[in-house]
């Protein structure tokens, strides 16, 4: 534990709140919130931890607090930070997931809308759905059944819904505000899960279409019920009390979590959603995460929510205002160990899936060692060039360890000594240059290295390998087709083509890497381009990035009068004492720019 942490630990205060750790560089890794800051804050740096939380103490360096003024405002508060900051160690729904509703608009002439944003408009809102495709699925049911329009602005003249019965054409005929009234009542009552009189009204119309004979049209209505039948089959429980309800379970495996959510509308179950992500505190505390995270970006809610035993609920009941039960016997802890069997499945199913794609890539670069004769290649880089017409050539190298990209050792390369649009310099300077490092720092030399091209880039690669460094390791070409798709594999004294099954999973391998160095090199060719048009002497300042600059160009009108700042000209933006003087610093040269690519 350092210094200013023991310093900060003494002084916090025994009130709820908001607590952000950070890390080496000063990033926010992980939001909590504390009824008592005192006491959690101080429980990560005494005691031992599991490894995941471990994990994360070992990340912190520093932490500030927010106080609030309640439990419940430093659960809101926690949310926001979490969205704003997206900490490392925080559970986040994925991609801000928000789920799809349908909704019944209050305009004139009302119209069924499929929408992830809940708004106080006077609408109604009915869901959450787990996907659009399921939403997709009810609102076309709904639209053959009951005839709102379709069009989002009113035309001149009847469209083919109207022609189809599927809209009563209020852009040509007047329309009774009633008949939208028995509409949409007959619509909610089916949203809510109750169908019996569509049904029953369906089936009528269907025997008097036959009885006359019309049978397209009895057949029209035929389909329609089976529609219903196929959307109402998916309700696999009933509970009689006709209550909107959502069911929460959840489990936990090597570090990650599962978590099922069983929406249940009109006492009947109509679809569930499946969450999977790794977790680095309690299981507990990280679960309650989710569940006010899923509120948060689903805010209709229900009359009533489950919740596994052992769980505190008080925040998130007073804070939703919703009943949130833990029941032990009955049926509805049924569901609740439903939803916790189902989540422990897919978790397992989840690591036997892995465990089956480890094998078979651990298989391929067996085999594929094995045609090489070289054994098993544990380690591969590969690289590839970028560069337009000459223009900021640049090349990247990525890292495959058995068989998985290794991000961390990935490397770009801005091209030094060559001018113009040569492939074969390029790729000699970049090989001794790596390489060169590789001796010099004593790094682990790959089994493989793969180079996007033929049988030129090769005998540079191996030229530059054998001749200067006096390395002998293994290099493979790798030619891409007309289609700028992976088709042949180079290897060997004299080069031959490989021959490989193009259904094999070695293939499959060397397709990968070739598709992961060329995205890497071409984004940083993207970057370096848009930097030399772009480039302020800002970019070379630590800590500063686009919405800094922006406001520092805005705010002094150019980097020259930015230079001539005083301290406290930064302060009227917000930007710090600490952090204005590394500005003056760099801008005025006292400090070295960082080269983040391999030298």
């Amino acid at each position: 534990m350092n210094t200013i942490i023991k310093e900060k630990l003494a002084v916090l205060p025994d009130q709820s709140g908001c607590y952000l750790m950070k890390n080496e560089i000063g990033e926010i890794i992980y939001v909590g919130k504390a009824k008592v800051l005192k006491n959690r804050v101080r429980s990560y740096f005494t005691g031992t931890h599991d490894a995941k939380t471990q994990r994360l103490v070992n990340d912190i360096v520093d932490f500030e607090y927010i106080v609030t003024d309640s439990p419940i405002e430093a659960l809101i508060l926690e949310n926001h930070l979490i969205k704003k900051y997206r900490p490392k160690y925080n559970i986040m729904l994925k991609d801000d997931k928000t789920y799809p509703y349908i909704k019944i608009t209050m305009d004139e002439h009302p119209r069924l809308e499929i929408t992830r944003k809940v708004k106080k408009d006077k609408a109604k809102y009915f869901g959450p759905y787990p996907n659009a495709g399921a939403a997709q699925q009810v609102k076309r049911l709904l639209d053959k059944l009951y005839p709102l329009r379709k069009c989002k602005n009113l035309k001149e003249r009847v469209c083919l819904y109207y022609h189809l019965n599927q809209c009563l054409g209020p852009c040509e005929y007047t329309v009774e505000e009633q008949t939208y009234e028995e509409m949409i009542k007959k619509i909610t009552r089916f949203l809510q899960g109750d169908v019996e009189e569509v049904v029953k009204e369906l089936k009528e119309k269907m025997n008097e279409a036959a009885e006359r004979l019309e049978f397209e049209r009895a057949k029209e209505y035929r389909d329609k019920l089976q529609d219903i039948e196929a959307i109402m089959s998916k309700q696999v429980i009933s509970l009689g009390d006709r209550t909107d309800r959502d069911i929460f379970g959840f489990h936990v495996d090597k570090g990650w979590m599962c978590v099922q959510v069983f929406f249940m509308r009109q006492g009947n179950l109509m679809e569930r959603n499946v969450s999977i992500f790794p977790y680095h505190n309690t299981m507990e505390e990280d679960f309650m995460s989710f569940v006010t995270q899923f509120y948060f970006e689903n805010p209709v809610l229900p009359k009533e929510i489950l919740l596994p035993e052992d769980i505190d609920t008080e925040l998130l009941e007073e804070w939703l205002q919703v009943k949130v039960h833990q029941p032990k016997r009955g049926q509805k802890r049924k569901l609740i160990e439903m939803a916790k069997e189902n989540a422990r499945i897919a978790i397992e199913e989840r690591f036997q899936i892995e465990a089956k794609s480890e094998k078979r890539t651990f298989q391929a670069i067996e085999r594929l060692g094995e045609l090489l004769e070289i054994g098993t290649l544990h380690r591969i880089e590969a690289f590839d060039n970028s560069n337009i017409q000459g223009v900021d050539p640049v090349s990247a190298m990525i890292v495959f360890i058995d068989g998985k990209p290794d991000k961390s050792s990935y490397r770009k390369y801005k091209v030094k000594t060559v001018e113009g649009p040569n492939d074969y310099d390029t790729m000699r300077e970049v090989i001794r240059r790596r390489y060169t490092r590789v001796l010099k720092e004593g790094l682990n030399l790959p089994d493989l290295i793969v180079v996007d091209g033929g049988k030129g880039q090769i005998s540079v690669a191996r030229d530059v390998l054998e001749n200067e460094l006096g390395l002998y390791v293994p290099v493979a070409g790798l030619q891409k087709n007309d289609k700028h798709r992976t088709a042949d594999l180079l290897y060997g004294d004299p080069l031959e083509t490989i021959a490989l099954d193009r259904t094999s999973q070695e293939f499959y391998l060397l397709q990968r890497i070739q598709d992961e160095v060329h995205r890497f090199a071409i984004s940083f060719h993207r970057e370096t381009r848009k930097k030399s048009l772009l480039y302020s002497q800002i970019d070379e300042i630590q800590g500063i990035g686009d919405k800094r600059k922006k406001l520092l160009l805005k705010h002094f009108g150019s980097v020259k009068k930015i230079k001539e700042a005083s301290i406290d000209q930064f302060r009227e933006i917000g930007i710090g004492d600490k952090l204005a003087r590394t500005i003056l610093d760099t801008l005025n040269g006292q400090n070295d720019p960082k080269d983040t690519t391999e030298q």
